[in-house]
């Protein structure tokens, strides 16, 4: 009994996983700090040609584009039974090349027409969904784009899209 009673005492003792543990933190840290010294320019970098260059990038002024903005007369759009009676309020401006003015001007009465019959056939949940309005805005500026032709109209700025 007393070789069984030893027997027993003499397992092997589990390797420490302490070393793992500390090599691996001793890495992060070290992948921290390479990666910071990089970033910041105290290795490899931070010479005074590239600060220079982007100081001067900086100091242009800035010039306007050539366009203008024709504005939208505001519309209430009225949203259907479902949305039980209520309205949409919707203003924009169009902004078109300086050269094309009198053009776009011109046809205004259509492109409300056009804007008007959109945003009428939307329904309630098209209008409730966050990233509704990017969506939106990017059909009535195509839709614009088909009235005016592709070149007359540059973007559609949205001023007032407010649901009562």
């Amino acid at each position: 009994m007393a070789e069984a009673a030893t027997d027993i005492e003499e397992v092997p003792k589990k390797p420490s996983k302490l070393p793992l543990i500390l090599a691996l933190i001793v890495a992060l840290a070290g992948g921290g700090g390479v990666f910071f010294a990089i970033y910041s320019g105290m290795i490899l970098g931070g010479d005074g040609a590239g600060a220079a260059t982007h100081a001067e990038e900086v100091q242009d002024p800035f010039v306007a584009p050539d366009v203008v903005y024709v504005p939208v007369d505001p519309m209430v759009i009225s949203l259907g039974k479902a949305s039980e009676g209520r309205h949409l309020r919707f203003t924009a401006n169009i902004e078109v090349p300086s050269n094309q003015e009198a053009n776009v001007t011109k046809v205004v009465p259509r492109i409300v027409d056009v804007l008007n019959g959109y945003l009428r056939a939307l329904r309630m949940e098209d209008l409730e969904d966050p990233a509704a309005l990017v969506r939106i805005r990017s059909q009535m500026l195509r839709r614009i784009q088909v009235v005016t032709g592709p070149d007359a109209v540059s973007d559609l700025l949205i001023v007032e899209f407010v649901l009562n």
